[in-house]
């Protein structure tokens, strides 16, 4: 079997003699330069060629084509183009870099250019005046209100069909549709939202955050007052970047962020077990990052009374307890623990609350450890009778 280095240069010796110029002989090196980084990727990019490539590009009818705009990129075509690349039926795909209608016309898929959006002839354009979607208005169920750009039009359209050939999870798995909603919320909408103009609150920002993808993918583009003013090598690393970036938050996603939901969603289905007011929830193990996943669950479980309290174990074998925050952004809890015992430690702590093996109550209240986790637990089922007291001291007041 010939190798990588072997085949560039049998392929390079015959370009010598099949291209007559210099340019084309360039460009077949290009080619098969990133045909030996990438051997398992496709990264074909259309671009003007002579008479004999363009009739060996030809002979082959059955590559699909997905076309898109030339010139300056950005980081919704390049997503959206990296999205349909995972489909088996655009695997191979050429990717036609064109404004001319004609062009566009033999694609098989267009985005981000053409002026039109028609799902039935996989047309995915957003700049048309008459366009205004976003999620939320091609399906109500979903909350999203962003303005989609083409990297969202694919993704709506084929998203939960990418990742499913990238988990292997099937289509109507629950744990597919929670990855869908994720990664859209927390990747594919920023690029809707920066290439469209939306900024992320009102006002003016205090600070400028140059770093994000679609910033990324930007720096790609030539300078300026480059000699060169030629996009197609740009276009080939924003691909990879964005693509890298996705498989990587997806990763995360699928190999940590689901497995974490799946651990507090069945902490909050057995928290009755724990206690009996159902507002104490307990892991058996520490580190599990717990705060987005248990409010999105109480809405998605509909749980009528709030947990107020988080047990589990730390790192030296004692237990804690985590006051449940009033939300993702804010100090303040749900139910702190109780006033007297903040700051106080050890026996003295003990002595005070009447239960034993106390370690601690941060100042703060929002934190407290115990050596045991009965004694964890006590320290909840407390401050919740205390709780309790004063709302009905209250309600007989008045």
């Amino acid at each position: 079997m010939l190798s990588y280095n072997k085949i560039t240069v049998l392929s390079i010796s015959i370009c010598n003699k099949t291209f007559r110029n210099t340019l084309a002989l360039q460009q077949a090196k290009e080619v098969y330069k990133h045909s030996f980084l990438f051997p398992d990727r496709n990264f074909s990019i259309h671009r003007s060629m002579s008479g004999s490539a363009k009739k060996a590009r030809t002979e082959n009818m059955t590559v699909k084509k997905i076309g898109t705009h030339n010139g300056t990129f950005h980081c919704d075509e390049v997503l959206a183009c990296f999205f349909l690349r995972q489909l088996p039926e655009y695997k191979n795909a050429e990717i036609v870099r064109t404004r001319d209608p004609a062009q566009l016309a033999e694609c098989d898929i267009v985005v981000d250019v053409g002026g039109v959006f028609d799902p039935k002839t996989h047309r995915y354009d957003h700049h048309q005046r008459t366009f205004s979607e976003n999620y939320h208005s091609l399906f109500p169920e979903k909350p999203w209100v962003t303005k989609l750009s083409s990297a969202g039009l694919v993704y709506l359209h084929f998203g939960r069909r990418v990742l499913s050939q990238l988990t292997q999870l099937k289509e109507d798995d629950r744990q597919l549709e929670v990855l869908y909603d994720k990664l859209y919320e927390n990747f594919v909408e920023e690029v809707d939202a920066v290439d469209n103009g939306i900024s992320q609150c009102e006002g003016e920002a205090r600070y400028s955050v140059s770093t994000t993808l679609s910033s990324r993918v930007g720096y790609l583009n030539p300078r300026w007052n480059s000699k060169s003013q030629d996009t197609e090598e740009g276009f080939k690393k924003a691909l990879a970047l964005v693509g890298e970036e996705f498989l990587d938050r997806l990763d995360f996603y699928k190999s940590s962020w689901l497995p974490a939901r799946a651990v507090v969603e069945e902490a909050v289905r057995q928290r009755k077990k724990v206690d009996p007011s159902g507002e104490v929830l307990m892991f058996s193990q520490g580190g599990c990052p717990w705060k987005e996943h248990l409010f999105a669950l109480e809405k998605e479980l509909q749980v009528e009374t709030p947990i107020k309290f988080i047990l589990y174990p730390d790192q030296n074998g004692h237990w804690r307890i985590q006051c449940v925050p009033a939300g993702l952004n804010t100090f303040q809890n749900r139910l702190s623990l109780l006033e007297e015992w903040r700051g106080i430690r050890d026996e003295a702590l003990s002595e005070l609350s009447g239960i034993k093996e106390c370690i601690f109550v941060h100042a703060g209240g929002f934190i407290g450890g115990n050596k045991t986790q009965e004694g964890a637990l006590e320290m909840a089922r407390r401050t919740l009778q205390a709780a309790a007291q004063c709302t009905a001291a209250a309600n007989g007041k008045s």
